[in-house]
C-alpha cells in the first residue's frame, strides 16, 4: 500500500483480516494482556484513542506504562500501522525504553517505528527529506553549541561590534530563543530589536545566510525549518496529517513554543492527540519551556478528555504528602492528589548544619551508616541513593568529603565525552568528509596538527571562498593549483585536500529517503559501495592526517588518555552503520554513560535527576537565595518562582523511602562567607510528615566551639524565640519520639520574618567573621563593620549581643 487512503481504518477496527490476526491486532473486545496491569485511569487513558487526550501524569505515576499500552492498544486493534504513530520524546533514552517496552506488550520486535524519537531526531528525518524547501542540501550538517559560537564570532567582528561587552555566546542565547519562539528574521517582532544592543536582529539574518551557504543548521533549526515548511506548503502538511493518524507526546508540559506549533499543525486535521505530562514537574524555562502549553490544553482542542493518574507507584505517603503540601502553594496548575498504598514508612528528615562542609560531612557519614544498615534499616546499595544540589557548585564539598572518606560517587551532567577537545577535534575531520561545505569544522583542523597555515593563510583561503563562492577546502584546491599559496603552507594544503578526496571515496553509502518514496517505506543509496568500513576509515583518517601521531609525541601529561579516547572514539562507531549516522547522533544526544561497574553514589542537579528515581535522596543547600534562587526570582518573579517550588517538588517525588532535606546557616560563595536564611520552602512542608534532626555540634562547631557556654545559651535561645508555632510544635513532638533523639528539640529553624531587636551601634558577635559593630539595620539583615573580617550583611538570628569586655581572642 502506498499510502493510508488504501487503508480502511474502520474496517480493520471492526475486524481484523487473517494477517492481522496473525501479527498479533485483535478487536476491542478481545482478550489484550497488555491491560491487564492498568488501574482505572492508566485504561482509561489508553481505550480514549478518538479526539484529543490528555493524560495529567503526576511523579510516578506509571506514565510510561500507559503510554506504550496506548501505543500498542492502536496496533493490536487495527487502528494504525506502526509507521502511522508519531510518539515523541524529549530524550533518547526515554525513545529507547519506550521501543523496547512495546514491542514486549507485543511480544515481537518492533521495527516499523520510524517516527517515534525525540523532536529533534524527527524533524532531522523529516528536514532531510525537504531540505531544499528551505535552501538546503540532503547532507547538511548540524552544528553544535561551540561551531555555532565561532560562527557568531566571526560575524560580530565583521559587524565591528565590541565582542567583550557583547560575547557571541550571549547572542547565540538570543538567537536560541528567538527559535523556541519560533521567530525567523522575517518574523521577528519589532519589540525585540533592542537585542544585543540593537545588533541583534541584523546578526540574525546574517547568521541564517551563512548557515545556508555552509549547508549548515543549529538545533533550533530543527525545528524552525520544518515548521517553516509545514507553513508555507499547505499540501505537505496534509500529506503528514493523513500519514500521522495518531500523535502522542511525551513531557508535554517540556515543549517551547516551536514544539507546540510543529505539534499542532500536524494535528490540525484528525486531532488524534494525545499529550502526557505534568504541569507540576514544569522545570525547563530557563531553556524555553512553556508550562502555558500543558495549562491551555483544553482550549486549544475543544473537548478534549483529560484523565488524572494520581495513584503513586514510587513514593511512601509521607514523601507525597510533603511534595504535595509544598506545590500547593503554586497557582498556576490543573491540580491533583497523588495517592499510594504504599505502607507509610520514614518521615521526611529535616536537618540544619553551620555550614555547606558540616552538609556534605554528615550526608557522607549518613550514606556509610544506611550502606552498614546500622541506622537502624537494612543495608542500602550505594546505586540506590543520590544527593540532588540546586546548583552545580555545591558538589565541591561532597566530592572533597567523599574522595577524603573513600566513597565511591559519580557526578552526572559534568564535561562530556564529545566535549573534549581531542574528539572534537576528529569529529572536525569526520564532519568535513561527510560534507566539503562544512567550513567551520575545515577552519578547526586545517592547521591541527601544525601545517604551516598561519592566520594570514587562511585568511586568503576565506577571501578566495568568499568572492568565488566556494566552501573553504575548495578555495584551498583553487590557491593550491594558481599558485597563489607559496612554501609550506601549499604544500601541506595540497596534501590535506588529497586526503579528504581519498578519504571521500572510501565513505559508506548514506540512505536518505525522497518525497516520492515517503509512502512506500523504500529507500535509495546515494553513494556507491565503498571497500572500506567506517569504521576502517576513521582510523586511517586519524592516522593519515597527522592527528594520533601528534598526541604520541606529546610531552603533555593527559596526552595518553588523549589517544585512549580516541581509541574509544573509534570504538564507538561500532554501533552505527554509517559515518554520517555516527555524526548525527553525536549532535542530538550526548549521552555519558560509565562503563565501571563499582557501586557509586550519584551526585547531580535537580534538574538533570527530572524522570529518575531513588531509594534513598538527599536534598541539601535548602536556603533562601540558593533554594529557591535568587536569580531566578530576580529575572522572572513569580514565575521564577512557581518553577524552583515545581524544582522542589520534583526533588522530593524522586525519593521512593527516605527523603532528606538539610540547610546551611552558613555558606561559602565564590570565596565569600555568607549566612542563610532556610528556604521558603520549609515553612510549605506539612509538620505531620516531618521529622526534625538537629546533628551534634552543628552550632558552634569547628568555629565556635571554644565560645563560653553563656553565649551559646544566649544564642540558642535568642534563635529558639524566633521559631514560629508551627516549628515549636514540631520540635516537641520530635523530642518526644525516641528516633529522634534528644537533640532534635535544639533544631535551629529561623523564621524568615523576624524582626531585628538590635539598634545600630550595638557590639554584636558572629561565629565565623567574630567581633562588629552594627553599622544599619534594614528589616532582619544587618550591616556590620566586622573587626577583622571588614564590612558584610548578616542577618539578626545568627549574631547575639556583645559588650567591649566580651572582646577577647579565642
Amino acid at each position: 500500500m502506498s499510502s493510508y487512503d488504501e487503508f480502511d481504518a474502520s474496517d480493520a477496527a471492526a475486524k481484523p483480516s487473517l494477517s492481522q490476526r496473525a501479527r498479533g491486532i485483535t478487536t476491542a473486545g478481545q482478550a489484550a494482556p497488555y491491560l491487564d496491569g492498568l488501574n482505572p485511569a492508566q485504561r482509561e487513558a489508553v481505550e480514549t484513542l478518538d479526539g484529543p487526550v490528555l493524560m495529567l501524569a503526576g511523579a510516578g505515576t506509571g506514565k510510561t506504562k500507559a503510554l506504550t499500552s496506548r501505543i500498542t492498544h492502536l496496533i493490536r486493534t487495527g487502528r494504525a500501522r506502526p509507521n502511522e504513530i508519531l510518539a515523541v520524546t524529549f530524550t533518547n533514552k526515554a525513545a529507547r525504553e519506550m521501543k523496547e517496552r512495546v514491542a514486549s506488550m507485543m511480544d515481537q520486535p518492533i521495527d516499523g517505528m520510524p517516527w517515534l524519537g525525540t523532536f529533534h531526531a524527527i524533524c532531522v528525518k523529516l528536514l532531510r527529506r525537504h531540505a531544499e524547501l528551505v535552501g538546503l542540501k540532503t547532507n547538511f550538517t548540524i552544528l553544535d553549541t561551540d561551531d555555532q559560537v565561532r560562527l557568531l564570532k566571526q560575524l560580530i567582528r565583521a559587524a565591528g561590534v565590541d565582542e567583550k561587552r557583547w560575547p557571541p555566546r550571549t547572542l547565540a542565547n538570543i538567537i536560541d530563543s528567538w527559535k523556541n519562539r519560533a521567530f525567523t528574521p522575517e518574523t521577528l517582532p519589532s519589540s525585540e530589536g533592542s537585542a544585543f544592543n540593537g545588533h541583534g536582529p541584523g546578526l540574525y539574518k546574517q547568521y541564517q545566510e551563512r548557515l545556508k551557504s555552509l549547508n549548515a543548521c543549529d538545533f533550533g533549526d530543527l525545528l524552525l525549518h520544518v515548521v517553516t515548511i509545514f507553513q508555507k506548503y499547505d499540501d505537505l502538511l496534509n500529506q503528514y496529517q493523513r500519514w500521522f493518524q495518531y500523535i502522542l507526546v511525551d513531557e508535554y508540559q517540556d515543549t517551547n513554543v516551536a514544539q507546540y506549533m510543529w505539534l499542532r499543525l500536524l494535528a490540525g486535521g484528525h486531532k488524534n492527540i494525545c499529550c502526557v505530562g505534568d504541569d507540576d514537574q514544569s522545570i525547563y524555562g530557563w531553556r524555553g519551556a512553556e508550562v502555558g502549553n500543558i495549562l491551555k490544553f483544553e482550549k486549544d482542542f475543544p473537548g478534549a478528555k483529560v484523565v488524572k493518574l494520581e495513584q503513586n507507584y514510587r513514593s511512601t505517603p509521607h514523601i507525597l504528602a510533603a511534595a504535595s503540601s509544598v506545590i500547593a502553594g503554586n497557582e498556576g496548575r490543573l491540580g491533583k492528589t497523588l495517592w499510594t498504598d504504599r505502607e507509610e514508612g520514614d518521615l521526611v528528615r529535616l536537618i540544619s548544619h553551620w555550614d555547606g562542609e558540616k552538609e556534605a560531612f554528615w550526608i557522607g557519614d549518613d550514606i556509610e551508616a544506611q550502606q552498614r544498615g546500622t541506622r537502624g534499616n537494612a543495608p542500602v546499595s550505594l546505586e540506590d541513593m543520590a544527593i540532588l544540589v540546586r546548583a552545580s557548585h555545591q558538589m565541591r564539598a561532597f566530592e572533597d568529603r567523599f574522595l577524603t572518606i573513600g566513597l565511591p560517587y559519580r557526578v552526572i551532567g559534568g564535561p562530556r565525552f564529545y566535549e573534549r577537545l581531542e574528539i572534537r577535534d576528529a569529529l572536525a575531520y569526520f564532519r568535513v568528509v561527510t560534507s566539503p561545505e562544512d567550513d567551520l569544522a575545515f577552519e578547526r583542523i586545517v592547521n591541527t596538527p601544525k601545517r604551516g597555515v598561519g592566520d594570514k593563510a587562511l585568511q586568503t583561503i576565506q577571501v578566495t571562498a568568499r568572492e568565488r563562492g566556494l566552501p573553504l577546502i575548495e578555495a584551498a584546491r583553487v590557491l593550491t593549483q594558481s599558485g597563489d599559496l607559496k612554501g609550506k603552507a601549499k604544500i601541506e594544503l595540497a596534501k590535506l585536500v588529497a586526503s579528504f578526496d581519498r578519504w571521500r571515496a572510501h565513505l559508506s553509502p548514506v540512505l536518505v529517503t525522497d518525497d516520492t518514496s515517503l509512502f512506500d517505506d523504500e529507500t535509495q543509496p546515494l553513494e556507491t559501495e565503498t571497500a572500506l568500513s567506517h569504521i576502517e576509515l576513521a582510523e586511517i583518517i586519524l592516522d593519515e592526517s597527522g592527528y594520533t601521531d601528534m598526541w604520541q609525541k606529546s610531552k603533555e601529561v593527559d596526552a595518553p588518555g588523549r589517544l585512549e579516547n580516541l581509541k574509544e572514539l573509534v570504538k564507538a562507531l561500532e554501533q552505527f552503520e554509517n559515518l554520517q549516522g555516527f555524526l548525527e547522533h553525536i549532535a542530538l544526544i550526548m549521552e555519558n554513560d560509565s562503563h565501571e561497574h563499582e557501586e557509586k553514589v550519584t551526585i547531580m542537579t535537580l534538574h538533570g535527576a527530572k524522570g529518575l528515581e531513588f531509594p534513598v535522596v538527599f536534598l541539601p543547600g535548602w536556603e533562601d537565595g540558593l533554594f529557591p534562587s535568587q536569580r531566578s526570582m530576580d529575572e522572572s518573579g513569580l514565575k521564577g518562582l512557581e518553577e524552583e517550588r515545581r524544582l522542589a517538588y520534583v526533588g522530593i517525588t524522586r525519593a521512593e523511602s527516605l527523603c532528606t532535606i538539610s540547610f546551611a546557616e552558613n555558606r561559602l560563595v565564590y570565596g565569600q562567607w555568607q549566612t542563610q536564611m532556610p528556604s521558603r520552602f520549609i515553612d510549605e512542608l506539612p509538620e505531620d510528615h516531618v521529622e526534625i534532626l538537629t546533628p551534634s555540634g552543628v552550632h558552634g562547631g569547628g568555629y565556635g566551639a571554644a565560645r563560653p557556654t553563656a553565649q551559646m545559651e544566649e544564642r540558642a535561645q535568642r534563635a529558639d524565640a524566633y521559631n514560629s508555632p508551627g516549628w515549636k510544635r514540631m520540635q516537641a513532638r520530635n523530642a518526644a519520639r525516641p528516633s529522634a533523639g534528644p537533640s532534635a528539640a535544639r533544631n535551629m529553624v529561623i523564621d524568615a520574618k523576624v524582626v531585628s531587636s538590635f539598634k545600630q551601634g550595638d557590639r554584636v558577635f558572629h561565629d565565623k567573621f567574630g567581633y562588629g559593630t552594627i553599622m544599619g539595620i534594614e528589616a532582619d539583615t544587618l550591616d556590620i563593620e566586622f573587626d577583622k573580617a571588614g564590612a558584610k550583611k548578616a542577618k539578626a538570628a545568627f549574631v547575639i549581643a556583645a559588650t567591649r569586655a566580651d572582646d577577647v581572642p579565642f
